[in-house]
């Protein structure tokens, strides 16, 4: 009787990396006690903010099949919680989209970011290193989505911007920020 074994469970690079070296280096570093302890990514969230697509529904289409081309998951529409008459919006317009990325598809997409997308931006010095939030979350803006390799021209016809959050559970916010050096995240030279 013939056994069958399962092939291994598909692992994403960044993740491996960071099981294997990152999170003991970094505790080491760190002065930290606990495996546990040691800064680690959550989530990352890509959103598309559209105030204007309340005017343009096409617009809408077209971020939502950005991100599902980038990110390799259905977006999720997201919707004004309030009215504010000066943008001539109404509480329930849908104003974007959004998707939430964690575990492999995660890691995929974090790498594929620091090591590919990064370094396409055009005039590219390295992201600020005040991005950081009080709990130790990094946000980057990207103006133009053209630098993704998964979209053709006609993707990109309609330019638009998107907002790239890495969500990190750390102690502190600088141990956020060593955990994005250990990834390969090019930050500015200069004041940190």
């Amino acid at each position: 009787m013939a056994t069958t074994t399962t092939p291994p469970k598909y692992q994403a690079r960044l993740k491996t990396s960071y099981d294997d070296s990152i999170a003991k280096d970094l505790q080491k570093e760190l002065g930290l006690k606990n495996i546990n302890e040691v800064p680690r990514l959550e989530k990352i969230v890509v959103n598309v903010g559209l105030g204007r697509a309340k005017d343009e529904k096409r617009l809408l289409d077209v971020a939502a099949n950005t991100l599902s081309k980038i990110t390799g998951q259905k977006p999720v529409e997201t919707v004004a919680k309030s009215s504010i008459a000066t943008f001539k919006l109404r509480e329930g317009n849908k104003i974007g989209s959004k998707v939430t990325l964690r575990d492999v598809r995660m890691y995929e997409f974090a790498d594929r970011f620091i090591n590919l997308i990064l370094p396409r931006l055009r005039d590219f010095h390295g992201v600020s290193n005040r991005a950081f939030d009080k709990q130790g979350n990094y946000s980057i803006g990207l103006t133009d989505q053209s630098v993704f390799p998964e979209l053709s021209y006609e993707d990109t016809a309609t330019a638009h911007g998107l907002q790239v959050v890495f969500t990190i559970r750390a102690k502190k916010p600088e141990h956020s920020k060593e955990l994005l050096k250990k990834f390969g995240m090019p930050f500015e030279k200069g004041d940190s």
